[in-house]
């Protein structure tokens, strides 16, 4: 696990290349603390930030030349496959001088080309300089596991794993990308391929572009297909997904620095341990994350499931100095980034580096499997919809929206919510119910002259365009492809990387493995939510490793109690970056009607805790990037 950056200089020459690539290298050495090393000629500089899983030898560092010296590589991520894929390359007659995977994939790109990237299981970005067609190749994994940014303006072309880097070189235009605000703030993220800055853009999951000097060529080469369902029968099912789960976690296992696992208590966390103890002798290292409020707390279901698999469990709650911690922490993303779950993941990943390098973690089974319970709002709204005619259904249903969508009842306001997605088509539904901002609330905060630049931009594009994407004639797998799509990448993938990279671990994904992905793609839909059940199929086939009452109590998932926050620890800053005058909020907003959502929220009338969360961190981005 690593950290890449580089530029080409076909167009645009840079006066101290390697100055400026020990630079940029140096912005995001906490993705890679051990080593680092740059590469650069006339046309392309490249560096290398080096934390160290694999061949932790000379053999293993980078940048990395092929055996012909033809190419030259800096690269992001594990290739798990790895050792399969050597095997059938020596037989070819190609010979290594080490025991990395980077050698294994520069190899099998002299053989391949780009095709390479489709004989990778892994997570990856990779930059790959020929020196004989002065082409620069880039990759990134098929779902995103790994980030890769790039700047292009006029003629120069920058990139790297962190926006950071690519803010270290002279010249870069910081320009504001106005839709990009309003994305943030009814997403919580910036979804790909933008970024907050107009001329910085995400290299899209599942995708590579070649780069020379007549320009850029990008082509999109995995994309998950629910087209084909299986009509195998249920037990058939559970024993090919147990024994693809069981490869996936057993493949990532394999390292040269000590590895453990985080262990929230639910499902997900606590199949990947559990199946991680039986492909392991010594007991696995296990790491948890609790709050003072039992409410958000899951230590205690987690000290069960590591008492289960006899683990070396360790345990930390977060009880104090988060208003100290916030900020720090949020820089670490570069652009305004408003999951609150990105705290408890930073302090589990701190927790888990003290004692190891790698950890395995559960994200994806709820993408896969239908796990998060907006499904099962979503459920429930398309029965309601369906019971209505579609010719009397909107105008019903709006007119209900706008009777209660001004109540101070919270769970009024939540039906107002309903009927509004209710009023509309389902992926438009499917956009209301989960956005982070309601069109009204938007319309009260929002300044004129902003609305005025953004247009008639509206951000419910972006699910609606995924939604109607999917190969399939089915809502639930519809609504999956998107947030497999957007969610994932954008938000959860994104949490991940940079709270664990923040601590210089590694984070792997056993239930991401793209076989996975592409398997519970063509499992029937009512197997994942049957009824009210969800992940139905994953916990069938869990039970025999893990007891009912991991696999069916209620889901709490990876919460903090946020509206407390901003009523207790972290309501002096929020309320001071929030309504500062001449703050970077007031470039977007009116703070006069910022400061009455903040004073309703802080009397309880209303909770407006993701609203002023997502607030708090954009100016907490802006005071750090912009000012």
């Amino acid at each position: 696990m690593c950290g890449i950056a580089g530029f080409t200089q076909f167009h645009h020459s840079y006066s101290s290349p390697n100055q400026l690539l020990e630079q940029m290298g140096n912005t995001i050495a906490h993705r890679g603390p051990d080593d680092s090393d740059t590469y650069s000629d006339d046309q392309v500089g490249l560096c290398h930030r080096r934390l160290a899983i694999i061949d932790l030898t000379e053999s293993g560092r980078q940048p990395m030349w092929s055996p012909t010296g033809r190419y030259v590589t800096v690269f992001n991520g594990e290739i798990y496959n790895f050792q399969s894929l050597r095997a059938s390359l020596e037989k070819e007659g190609i010979r290594f001088k080490g025991s990395s995977d980077t050698e294994v994939m520069l190899a099998l790109y002299e053989k391949l080309g780009p095709a390479c990237v489709n004989e990778l299981n892994g997570m990856f970005s990779i930059a790959i300089w020929d020196t004989s067609e002065k082409t620069l190749f880039l990759a990134r994994d098929r779902l995103g596991k790994k980030p890769l940014y790039y700047y292009k303006k006029d003629n120069q072309f920058v990139f790297a794993s962190e926006i950071k880097a690519i803010l270290s070189t002279p010249e870069v235009d910081r320009t504001i990308r106005q839709d990009a605000v309003k994305d943030f703030f009814f997403y919580q993220y910036v979804p790909e391929t933008k970024s907050i800055f107009k001329y910085i853009h995400k290299v899209q999951a599942g995708h590579w572009m070649m780069i020379n000097k007549d320009g850029i060529k990008s082509e999109q080469y995995w994309d998950v297909s629910f087209a084909n369902t299986t009509e195998k029968s249920e037990q058939d099912v559970k024993s090919e997904l147990y024994e693809l789960l069981n490869d996936s976690v057993r493949s990532r296992m394999v390292s040269d620095v000590p590895l453990g696992a985080f262990l929230s208590g639910g499902v997900d966390s606590s199949a990947v341990v559990g199946l991680m103890a039986a492909n392991s002798e010594k007991p696995i290292t296990t790491c948890a994350i609790g709050f003072d409020s039992k409410k958000f707390d899951e230590v205690q279901y987690a000290a069960k499931v590591a008492k289960q698999f006899k683990t070396d469990h360790h345990e930390l709650t977060v009880k104090e100095n988060v208003a100290d911690n916030v900020e720090q922490i949020a820089h670490f993303f570069d652009e305004p980034f408003a999951d609150p779950s990105f705290v408890p993941t930073y302090f589990v990943s701190k927790l888990a580096r003290s004692m190891v390098t790698v950890a395995l973690a559960g994200d994806g089974g709820d993408e896969n499997f239908a796990g998060y319970s907006k499904y099962q709002h979503d459920q429930l709204e398309n029965r309601i919809r369906s019971l209505v005619p579609s010719f009397l259904g909107k105008k019903i249903f709006q007119k209900g929206a706008n009777l209660l969508k001004d109540n101070n009842s919270h769970q009024l306001r939540r039906g107002a919510s309903l009927l509004g997605s209710l009023s509309v088509s389902e992926d438009t539904g499917f956009f209301i119910s989960n956005s982070f901002f309601s069109q009204s609330l938007w319309d009260q905060l929002v300044r004129d002259d902003f609305e005025r630049e953004v247009g008639d931009y509206n951000p419910a594009d972006i699910t609606t365009d995924l939604y109607r994407a999917a190969d399939t004639d089915n809502h639930l797998s519809k609504v999956l492809y998107t947030d497999i799509k957007s969610y994932l990448p954008g938000d959860i993938l994104v949490k991940v990387d940079r709270m664990s990279m923040a601590n210089s671990l590694e984070t792997r994904a056993p239930i991401l493995d793209y076989r996975v992905v592409e398997y519970a793609a063509t499992i029937p839909a009512n197997l994942k939510l049957q009824n009210k059940e969800s992940k139905y199929i994953l916990k069938k086939t869990m039970e025999s490793l893990l007891t009912d009452e991991t696999l069916y109590r209620k889901k709490m998932g990876f919460s903090v109690p946020l509206a407390n926050w901003l009523r207790s620890e972290i309501a002096a800053i929020a309320e001071n970056k929030i309504l500062s005058p001449n703050n970077g909020l007031s470039q977007f907003f009116n703070l006069n009607e910022l400061n009455k959502i903040w004073q309703q929220h802080q009397s309880g009338a209303r909770d407006y805790s993701s609203e002023l969360w997502s607030m708090l961190v954009f100016e907490i981005w802006w005071e750090k990037y912009i000012t």
